[in-house]
């Protein structure tokens, strides 16, 4: 567990992913202590390609899709491929997973959110962002229990205000 990152961010967002996504990686600087690990809702056959090219291009982190096996790095953004959910192991290794969908998605929010919460437990951070319907709000209440920070967008802010 020597490679375990100290926090980690765990973000899910889903309708006004993009805009409401960029707004928070901007502000990151390159030797941010934590890990910023990403899921939205996006459909089986698109590649998330744009997000991770219109994040590479606003922020100051090393932007890629999550691989299964896998350390997480502080400094770097890893978002959850289409079709597949990610987690975290209890080695804190990445975990990108076909498995059921969960709240009508894959990626869901709240696998990430909940594996987190029990590996880094007051040292996670969760952050959910605009969307519909409610994957992520199972999850918060994890990182809730297990005394991690919990953040959650304005819906004033949002495009998509249902879910924050």
């Amino acid at each position: 567990m020597s490679n375990t990152p100290k926090f980690i961010v765990v973000i899910g967002t889903s309708a006004g992913r993009l805009k409401a996504l960029v707004k928070p990686i901007s502000q990151f600087q390159a030797d941010f202590l934590a890990p910023v690990l990403v899921v939205q809702h996006i459909s089986a056959d698109a590649t998330g390609n744009a997000t991770l090219d219109v994040l590479n291009n606003n922020s100051k982190f090393k932007c890629t899709h999550a691989v299964h096996g896998t350390n997480p790095l502080p400094g770097h953004l890893y978002l959850a491929p289409s079709d597949n959910h990610l987690m975290l192991d209890k080695d804190c290794k990445i975990l990108v997973t076909k498995g059921a969908q969960e709240n009508r998605s894959r990626p869901a929010i709240d696998p990430l959110f909940r594996s987190a919460a029990v590996v880094f437990g007051n040292r996670v951070i969760g952050i959910i962002l605009t969307g519909y319907q409610d994957d992520g709000t199972a999850g918060m209440e994890v990182i809730k229990r297990c005394d991690g920070t919990y953040i959650v967008q304005d819906p004033a802010d949002g495009d998509y205000p249902a879910m924050p």
